[in-house]
């Protein structure tokens, strides 16, 4: 498919998978797709693939040793582990039980995960290993009502005595020793089991303060991956990948229940750093990801483009000019002519088709962004490549995604129109975007007056984020209310804008640019290792360390060229001054990232006061 195509991406208006509550989905799915491919995972070098019927009967060994082991309608079990398919057919087994299923981020210390478990109310923990049973092991004296705990992998535990641990495969055993007794207790629940029921809990990053828990019904999630069809659709031909954490809502619905709907290939990745291995194996067909995934594969591009023949860049250099002028066409509503088709054509051929197989998108018929602001030029350079790349927007609490960009009308640095299973709006005395609709969610566990906060009494969620929407009705997001900065001048500055920008250059992987009530705009920089170690190698810049590194006066004259680029498109009152460098590299397991790797601002703000303050000397 090229972009002028993209209109032919048709929204599928139908129910193509019936049930109200998910496991009823689920049940209906392997009912009707038996021996079809679902899940496919990369286990020692070699693919694995499990269909339906085969997914369906790890799924009911595992609920009916759930039952077995005592576990009751409306319990909560929370899963501690990586992606993995595992992790879908415990949480499919959970619900399958009427139970409540919630996921803990591996990231989390041990105080964390006993804050998850005391304030979800626990009663069994599925562990991915050794390595995540010893912080379930380390709380257990803390939390009482857990009875259980399950180890997926269970080799770094032999000689364990414990009772309150097995292993996945003993729950397994013991599912098939009392299937008889127990499958009629689950044909029970699952014909009691309402659609407004709990079904999953979502706890939220917790950037100001301590996780909320997100409670959803079953009749909001089935409604929105029903409505996610309507907005993207997807086919059982389809092949998209799983990597995202899982209890993060973007994969849970996003991944798991949307591709549980639409009968989509779910490929899972060996683990978080063979992702650009993986994708360019899996090649999806839809392929949905963070902001920062989609800067990584650019630079990536841009590194390798350095390091080829003079010929090879001046055939990348025409190609992707050629690909602007088809999708700045596009973008514009304008047709394509016969020689511009002809001409991106012998682009691809030339360039535009290893680029993409460079990054592992050669098949992917769109792309989807959300989860944080992306830089409206990355997406127009994906536009470029002949790849529809989609931004959506939405949060925890309004299940995943409430607006999107269609297909056939793209407009980068807009997060598109409303999506038609909710109603969006902006508050006309504060800018705020509000939501309502069946997607949103239930409220907060644990917490009636935070819950009363964020939805009012006419049912509008109130997200915290700013927004324009213009005639077409399409959104754009300004900034969130909290991070809005107001100089010392009385000047209005949306950070995000400029903090785009930065992460539009391959030597800068985050940024938090910081300047309330203060004379001018100062920003602290996470630089991208890997390009600026190369940069730092083809000019033998001598350093040790990450550290080393981001002080060598090089390192520091580069990041000040991208900063001068940025602040060549702002006024002179909207300009960064100064900047600072992190000097280490952070991962999902540093306190400064979110699970979806965005630097928390009001954290970075409090830790890195000395050297903020040192700006403004």
């Amino acid at each position: 498919m090229n972009l002028w195509q993209a209109d032919q991406i048709a929204p599928e208006t139908r129910v193509v998978l019936a049930g109200e509550t998910l496991p009823a989905l689920f049940w209906n799915a392997v009912t009707e797709r038996s021996h079809q491919v679902w899940l496919r995972q990369k286990e020692l070098g070699i693919w694995h693939s499990q269909n339906w019927q085969e997914v369906g009967q790890a799924v009911r060994e595992i609920t009916a040793g759930l039952l077995q082991l005592g576990l009751a309608c409306g319990e909560v079990v929370s899963i501690l582990a990586n992606t993995r398919r595992e992790w879908v057919t415990t949480d499919l087994a959970v619900l399958s039980c009427a139970a409540v299923s919630n996921g803990i981020y591996p990231t989390d210390a041990p105080s964390q995960v006993q804050y998850l478990c005391e304030d979800s109310g626990t009663v069994m923990l599925f562990v991915e290993d050794d390595e995540q049973l010893d912080k379930a092991l380390e709380v257990r004296d803390q939390l009482p009502r857990l009875r259980q705990i399950i180890v997926y992998d269970d080799e770094g535990l032999r000689g364990l005595q414990d009772r309150m641990v097995i292993s996945l495969s003993r729950l397994r055993e013991i599912g098939r020793e009392h299937m008889a007794q127990q499958e009629p207790v689950m044909a029970q629940r699952l014909q009691a089991l309402q659609p407004d029921d709990l079904a999953i809990l979502v706890y939220t990053s917790g950037t100001t303060g301590r996780p909320k828990g997100a409670m959803h019904s079953h009749r909001a999630l089935v409604h929105t991956v029903r409505g996610y069809n309507t907005l993207i659709s997807r086919n059982t031909d389809d092949e998209c990948m799983c990597f995202l954490p899982l209890c993060h809502i973007a994969e849970r619905v996003g991944g798991e229940y949307f591709s549980l709907y639409t009968g989509c290939k779910l490929n899972f990745v060996e683990n978080p750093e063979t992702v650009p291995e993986n994708v360019r194996e899996i090649a999806p067909t839809v392929f949905t990801a963070v902001p920062r995934v989609w800067e990584k594969f650019y630079s990536g591009v841009m590194i390798a483009l350095k390091e080829s023949s003079r010929l090879q860049q001046l055939a990348y250099a025409w190609a992707i000019a050629i690909g602007y002028r088809v999708a700045d066409a596009v973008l514009a509503g304008r047709p394509v002519g016969a020689a511009l088709k002809l001409q991106f054509l012998l682009a691809r051929l030339l360039a535009l088709d290893n680029t993409r197989k460079l990054i592992g998108i050669h098949r992917a018929r769109y792309c989807v962004t959300g989860a944080a602001p992306i830089s409206p030029e990355l997406v127009r350079w994906y536009l470029a490549l002949g790849v529809p790349m989609l931004e959506v927007w939405g949060m925890t609490e309004t299940c995943g995604a409430s607006t999107g960009n269609p297909p056939g009308r793209i407009k980068p640095g807009s997060i598109g129109p409303a999506a038609g299973f909710n109603e969006v709006r902006i508050d006309p005395s504060t800018g705020e975007i509000l939501v309502r609709g069946t997607n949103v969610f239930k409220g907060y566990l644990n917490l009636p007056d935070k819950t009363a906060e964020a939805i009012d009494a006419d049912g509008w969620l109130h997200t915290g984020d700013v927004g324009v929407v213009d005639a077409d009705g399409y959104l754009r997001i300004t900034d969130r209310m909290k991070d809005i900065i107001i100089t010392a001048g009385g000047k209005n500055i949306t950070p995000s804008e400029l903090e785009n920008e930065l992460k539009f250059s391959p030597y800068i992987t985050d940024a938090v640019v910081i300047g309330d009530k203060r004379p001018y705009l100062v920003a602290i920089i996470m630089i991208d290792q890997d390009n600026v170690e190369k940069f730092a190698q083809d000019r033998e810049i001598p350093f040790s360390n990450y550290a080393s590194l981001t002080r060598a006066p090089e390192v520091q004259e580069l990041v000040q060229a991208e900063m001068d680029r940025v602040n060549a498109k702002f006024a002179r009152v909207e300009q960064i001054k100064k900047f600072f460098l992190l000097d280490r590299q952070l991962s999902a397991e540093d306190e400064e990232l979110t699970p979806t790797m965005k630097l928390k601002r009001k954290l970075v703000e409090k830790k890195y006061a000395d050297q903020i303050e040192a700006m403004y000397k």
